[in-house]
């Protein structure tokens, strides 16, 4: 069997010269960075061509489809948005609707906006006492499409950048009973299927498209990720035109090795990779969770190889005064103190992604800091714990300091905040009586402008949509502690009609 990374090996050592791109010739020495220059070519013979790929390529990526019972799979180079952007382009017709997770990412929404579809937002709810959202609920989809009938694609997220992970299945039947498609960001599961401790990947679960992200959660290189067809209602050559369009005309072999040699691990080592990975989060998930004020976050479905640490209710005393402990303060002291860099923070958690990569030291360092972060908080609030909070999610009741025995996080009780969405983001982008507001003045106005917090990349306000209250408010108390608002056009300010 010939794998792409060898061939690479053996071709730099060949002694060809190359009269052809890239412009570097494969010589480090002209830069004297030490970079993957000698694996680096362009489609020359013997090396396929990804946008018409017949030998080598094919080969490849007919075993990556076998690997994740796939239909049919296609490398990706631009990531999972470039593959997101194909299958919504390539599944819907331009100006029809579409149904989607009001926490799909942000490429979901680019391409509503260019194929200029009216979107149907399913929201999941809120876990309550956190700012998570919660699972896909079924009987939502299922009510959605039921009011909805002339919709027949529906795009849903799961697991959710936080690990919450939905009943695919249960959502593929119903939008199937209805004739239609069902797009599955799995972008954060990779990993799913290779051991009974994660869930069956949606390739197994019934979804006709299905992304995965490799780099996220697997050992390959940044930008490397696959595209899974399956079923025979997905128009297949639609899709891979739009992937012929928005894929560089120049993929990177080094970046396709790395999908190669990721594959190969996946099919010759899984079983013994993944039963010490599991092992060992299992080991470090029973230590997080004796943490007495600090809170590692279970739900009731989720992925065991994101850790979730909560803050919510936390408070520290500095220089005599009792101030809120957040996910930020967390997320500032583990990487400035401790060198340990978290995936993102939020206003009450921090996230640490792990992969089968991690090793038994780094997970280490994570419990310790973790433990002696949370001795002082258990010092500085035994006796100050009830005269303090931290707010909870924008439309609850503020909650407590967590008492020792407080269980967060078991199950969803709370309504997501929901935006009234006015105009599609096609109709939106065309509207011009608008002016900039302060993001803390958005309330009961129609924006024009995504904001968001990245990561996740999940928008707060998408173009077309009167701002909630509780909206509002969250973006209030992300900008009050600290994070950085992205997506609008002015630092601080909303775009927005006027008089709207």
């Amino acid at each position: 069997m010939e794998y792409l990374y060898k061939k690479l090996k053996d071709y730099a050592s060949s002694g060809y010269y190359g009269f052809h791109m890239p412009g570097h010739k494969r010589n480090g020495g002209v830069t004297g960075a030490d970079l993957p220059y000698e694996i680096d070519i362009t489609e020359i013979e013997g090396f396929d061509d990804l946008h018409h790929a017949d030998g080598l390529l094919k080969q490849a990526q007919e075993r990556a489809a076998s690997v994740y019972h796939a239909g049919e799979t296609h490398y990706l180079i631009n990531g999972s948005t470039v593959g997101i952007l194909s299958a919504v382009l390539g599944c819907t017709r331009r100006g029809g609707k579409i149904l989607m997770a009001r926490n799909c990412h942000r490429s979901v929404y680019n391409a509503v906006l260019l194929n200029e579809l009216e979107p149907v937002y399913l929201y999941p709810e809120i876990l309550r006492g956190t700012e998570l959202n919660a699972q896909v609920l079924p009987e939502k989809a299922e009510r959605l499409l039921e009011e909805n009938p002339d919709i027949k694609v529906a795009v849903i997220t799961s697991p959710s950048y936080d690990g919450v992970v939905s009943d695919i299945r249960s959502i593929a039947d119903i939008v199937h009973r209805r004739g239609g498609i069902l797009i599955l960001d799995e972008a954060h599961g990779a990993h799913f299927g290779f051991h009974p401790a994660f869930p069956e990947n949606g390739n197994v679960l019934g979804a006709d498209v299905v992304i995965h992200s490799l780099h996220k959660t697997l050992p390959s290189l940044t930008q490397t990720a696959l595209l899974h067809m399956n079923g025979q209602a997905v128009d297949r050559k639609r899709v891979r035109r739009y992937l012929h369009m928005l894929q560089s005309s120049s993929p990177s072999y080094v970046l396709m090795a790395g999908i190669d040699e990721c594959v190969r691990l996946l099919e010759e080592r899984a079983e013994d990779m993944f039963g010490s990975y599991v092992q060992l989060l299992r080991q470090i998930r029973e230590r997080l969770r004796a943490l007495r004020y600090l809170k590692l976050v279970e739900t009731d479905h989720y992925d065991i190889s994101k850790f979730v640490v909560s803050a919510a209710g936390c408070v520290i005393r500095e220089k005599g005064e009792i101030k809120r402990f957040t996910g930020k303060d967390l997320y500032c002291i583990l990487k400035e103190k401790y060198l340990l860099q978290m995936e993102m923070a939020a206003a009450s958690y921090v996230v640490a992604m792990t992969s089968p990569a991690d090793t038994e030291e780094g997970m280490e360092c994570l419990v310790s800091a973790l433990t002696e972060i949370d001795g002082k908080l258990a010092k500085n609030i035994k006796s100050e714990r009830n005269d303090a909070y931290l707010p909870g999610r924008a439309g609850q009741r503020p909650t407590a300091a967590a008492p020792e025995d407080e269980q967060i996080c078991t199950s969803a009780q709370a309504e997501a905040p929901e935006n009234e969405q006015i105009y599609t983001p096609a109709q939106a982008e065309a509207l011009e009586n608008a002016e900039y507001i302060p993001l803390s003045e958005c309330a009961g106005r129609v924006v024009l402008e995504y904001a968001y917090i990245y990561p996740p990349g999940i928008p707060l306000t998408v173009p077309g949509e009167k701002v909630s209250a509780e909206t509002a408010e969250q973006l209030k108390k992300y900008e009050a502690a600290g994070f950085r608002v992205e997506g609008t056009e002015l630092r601080g300010k909303v775009k927005a009609l006027v008089n709207g």
